[in-house]
């Protein structure tokens, strides 16, 4: 079995998760390792911005690398997961014809390959950007300079292909020990509904039966519109405080990263979730609903979550700035008191509305588009 370009293409959303932890952590790490062995070069009354300096490092890296590789994994599994729902009469045919399923599962290594490229731009360009950041992680008295660690490229490249190439393998290989009959049916397990002789009337309107099944069966979706608002909420808010409290560079980093994730998080959600209820809006247009009945359905649902991860996103970013500001640097006198920003919040948050009004606009575009004879012609 050979997975072609197109599919291949649907990996970009692993690339970029990859690329943004990896370049966080490259100049963060490098850093902090070419900054440790320095400690008796560091004047006395720069000990405490030293100090500092290495607690910053090793608390950007933990978080951010161990945030972004669990995303990393979820998007992995669940894009292993579509491919084998959507290509079942084939892997279902390979079973038949005698394949093994290891052996299937041996072409799904190329989903956790996808993590090289992201992994091997982000240490690139973390090296490319090394002296910018250096520059601004300066300490006044001290000289460090820039060194090569191999141990670091292992660590941040090799090792997390290796690790997403065998999850994608276990994940691909427990998808395929199936029977060829089940994988040709995509069948999923049903679940058990238990009697109940007193049961009430159910008094909701037919669309919000409609939003309440799309956001129940599409769980996996509805955690990736939570990330895209919790990322859009916190790497911005936290990107224009930076800018203004420490050094406008890193700012505009942390606020690129931020809009990057968001926006790849959620096209790859609503694309996802489009291609799983077609069906239902064709079906719901051919009983005479109108395009916002159907928006009002598909989209409603997800609007309490997108609220959550903002608000998540917010309470985060101002958790992880107080730590760093308010407790980490409060030894070093040229840092000032961070306070929750409320401008910064607005701004946010106006921007926030901007920009998901405009990719709603975009996908309630496609659903009018969307005919029974698409649907049965793609079927």
């Amino acid at each position: 079995m050979v997975i072609s370009f197109k599919s291949a293409l649907k990996l970009i959303g692993v690339v970029i998760v990859c690329f943004c932890a990896t370049f966080v952590c490259t100049f963060f790490l490098n850093f902090y390792l070419d900054i440790l062995p320095l400690r008796e070069k560091v004047a006395e009354q720069m000990l405490p911005l030293y100090e500092a300096q290495l607690a910053t490092a090793q608390m950007c890296c933990s978080i951010t690398g161990s945030v972004l590789a669990l995303i990393a994994v979820i998007m992995i599994i669940f894009y292993v997961k579509l491919y084998i729902d959507e290509h079942n009469s084939e892997l279902g045919t390979l079973k038949a014809l005698g394949y093994s399923a290891s052996r299937l599962a041996l072409s799904f290594l190329l989903f956790g390959l996808s993590s090289f490229i992201g992994c091997a731009l982000g240490y690139g360009l973390g090296h490319a950007m090394m002296p910018s950041i250096y520059e601004w992680l300066t300490i006044d008295g001290l000289m460090v300079e820039i060194h090569y660690h191999v141990s670091l490229l292992f660590a941040i490249v090799v090792l997390p292909t290796v690790l997403f190439s065998a999850i994608a393998y276990f994940c691909a290989y427990l998808q395929l020990k199936k029977p060829a009959l089940t994988i040709l049916k995509g069948e999923r397990k049903q679940r058990k509904i238990k009697g109940n002789n007193n049961c009430k009337p159910n008094n909701r309107s037919f669309l919000t039966e409609i939003a309440l099944k799309t956001v129940t069966s599409n769980k996996l979706l509805t955690f990736f519109v939570m990330f895209s608002a919790f990322c859009f909420s916190a790497m911005v808010q936290m990107g224009i405080s930076m800018e203004q409290l420490v050094d406008g560079t890193m700012g505009w980093m942390i606020l690129a990263i931020g809009l990057v994730l968001a926006i790849t998080s959620i096209f790859m959600a609503l694309t996802s979730l489009i291609k799983n209820v077609s069906k239902s809006i064709a079906m719901m247009k051919t009983f005479g609903y109108s395009l916002t009945n159907c928006v009002v359905a598909i989209f409603t649902g997800f609007v309490p979550f997108t609220i959550l991860g903002f608000a998540i996103g917010t309470a985060y970013q101002y958790g992880l700035l107080s730590l760093m500001i308010n407790i980490i640097f409060k030894n070093v006198g040229e840092v000032p008191d961070y306070k929750f920003d409320v401008n910064a919040m607005l701004i946010t948050l106006a921007a926030f509305i901007l920009t998901y009004a405009t990719v709603t606009a975009i996908y309630i575009a496609k659903i009018n588009k969307i005919s029974v004879k698409q649907v049965m012609l793609e079927n």
